[in-house]
């Protein structure tokens, strides 16, 4: 759950300790709907396992924050995106660390991420990781990062 911020009592932020439990619960989703995700997978060869190397993406970073003690959003960017890399298994994997490591090239410039800046790191990360791909196709983890890149930051704007 978002913090309120001091400063303001009506703006919610995302501090590190929250967006470090919050990738700690996707793990936990993507592990707990990864045959679902395989299901779904047709592009670019329906070889079904999409949810599996998310998870075993998602979940070498989860062990990597559970170790870290109350840390900041920076260094749960820095973790995040050094074990999501590391451990990156199949082009999910790639695109999921791409995805992670441009949010963070945003987030770790906050103590505290609001809505807009979170927004902006959302849309930052899915640039980052279109950019990567050398023909990326529609359809897949990269059309849904774009859209919901693209209607954070609208509806950061048009809320501020």
């Amino acid at each position: 759950m978002a913090t309120k911020s001091s400063s303001q009592s009506s703006v919610y932020t995302i501090n590190g300790e929250i967006f470090r439990d919050m990738i700690l619960e996707a793990a936990a989703e993507i592990e707990n709907e990864k045959e679902l995700i395989n299901a779904l997978n047709v592009f670019p060869v329906p070889d079904g396992d999409t949810g599996t190397n998310m998870s075993l993406t998602l979940n070498n970073a989860a062990t990597e924050l559970q170790k870290a003690s109350a840390p900041n959003l920076k260094r749960v960017c820095e973790i995040t995106s050094d074990a999501l890399l590391r451990g990156a298994r199949g082009n999910s994997g790639v695109i999921t660390s791409l995805l992670f490591k441009g949010m963070g090239r945003v987030l770790k410039n906050h103590e505290e991420a609001d809505g807009a800046a979170f927004a902006e790191a959302l849309a930052e990360g899915s640039a980052t990781a279109y950019k990567a791909v050398m023909k990326p196709a529609e359809g897949t983890i990269l059309t849904v990062s774009r859209l919901a890149g693209d209607a954070a930051v609208k509806f950061a704007r048009k809320n501020r």
